[in-house]
């Protein structure tokens, strides 16, 4: 299958990697405490940070700026930025989950304790704007209104990362699918997608319609991005899952494949499941059972159908980008396979 979006993912890796490898923090003392400083913050957020990921999100920034007529090379302050915020949003995820593994690995809280993970989330924060703030070449306008889109970033996924802890701290089950969507397109639409093509084309000089315009392509794809994580999370190979199959269930997650079944079974089959997700089940049977009851619901289609929904969605807009002269018929050949690539990648 043609997938040009992972072949510009390919071709824009170096970049980013480098200017990641670059943008690494140092410390402002010298000597004894710059050591200690180096092995109890910054190293380990460096390694986290170059650990892996396909680093679509920075990546999206490049073309939000190449669809715009800039350069990739305009946008990679703001590139660095969107990955430092990922880093920081998944080291503070791991602790508010009591994660085990992330990429494979240890989380960053269990090989160096609470303390400093959430420490070194903070610098990652820290250094979202010292990037952007440190680019000379960027023109200043620009760069304070991609550092205020940042910021707009920052904020919905604060709101939304409430919205999901606060949902199970509360045990509560009467969450709507209306209210998944917007605590899904807070947390992680924004700034898995809209934002990084948002401030590429701010900084590759796009004019406020094609701003506009990707922001909204970013919305939906990024939604459609996030309910395929959900669904390869309960159906996914189990292989290429690893033990973070059905992670979801065991945290009682409020998905939207959960949150539509629980809204349209029958009251045994749905205090069953209510009963599943309180429990914080682990072996798989129990799992598995989960997983019957949400299909039951229709959860697992309605997952499955509005991500490509949404995907079609994303595709139309950045054609009438296209059409309109904002964007290049390229970029919106690219954001077509991108939307095609989030609702049919296996991982």
């Amino acid at each position: 299958m043609d997938q040009p979006f992972v072949d510009y993912l390919t071709s824009r890796l170096p970049l980013v990697e480098q200017a990641l490898a670059d943008a690494a923090a140092t410390p402002l003392s010298e000597g004894r405490i710059a050591t200690d400083l180096e092995r109890y913050l910054y190293l380990p957020l460096a390694r986290f940070t170059s650990s892996g990921g396909k680093r679509v999100r920075p990546v999206l920034a490049l073309l939000g700026s190449e669809a715009v007529g800039g350069t990739a090379e305009d946008a990679l302050s703001c590139a660095v930025a969107v990955e430092l915020f990922q880093s920081a949003a998944l080291i503070h995820d791991d602790i508010a989950d009591e994660g085990e593994l992330r990429r494979g690995e240890p989380c960053l809280h269990r090989v160096e304790g609470e303390g400093l993970a959430i420490n070194a989330g903070d610098l990652a924060l820290t250094q979202v704007f010292e990037v952007v703030l440190a680019d000379e070449a960027l023109n200043p306008g620009r760069k304070v209104r991609a550092l205020t889109e940042l910021m707009r970033m920052e904020r919905h996924t604060l709101e939304g990362q409430a919205l999901d802890l606060g949902w199970v701290r509360d045990a509560r089950w009467d969450v709507t699918s209306d209210d998944y969507l917007y605590m899904v397109t807070s947390k992680t639409a924004w700034y898995s997608a809209a934002i990084p093509l948002l401030v590429g084309a701010i900084v590759g000089g796009g004019s406020e319609e094609a701003a506009r315009g990707l922001l909204a392509v970013g919305l939906s794809a990024g939604v459609a991005f996030q309910l395929q994580d959900d669904l390869l999370n309960l159906v996914g190979d189990a292989e290429a899952q690893g033990k973070d199959l059905r992670s979801d269930i065991t945290e009682g997650k409020r998905t939207l494949a959960v949150v539509w079944a629980l809204e349209h079974l029958g009251e045994k089959d749905r205090a069953e499941l209510v009963g599943i997700l309180d429990s914080r089940a682990t072996d798989a049977g129990t799992l598995a059972r989960a997983v019957e009851l949400i299909e039951l619901g229709g959860g697992i289609e309605r997952c499955r159908a509005l991500a490509r929904e949404l995907a079609d969605d994303a595709k139309r807009r950045a054609s009438d980008l296209a059409d309109g002269g904002c964007i290049s018929v390229e970029a919106r050949d690219l954001l077509s396979s991108m939307a095609d690539f989030f609702v049919e990648r296996a991982g």
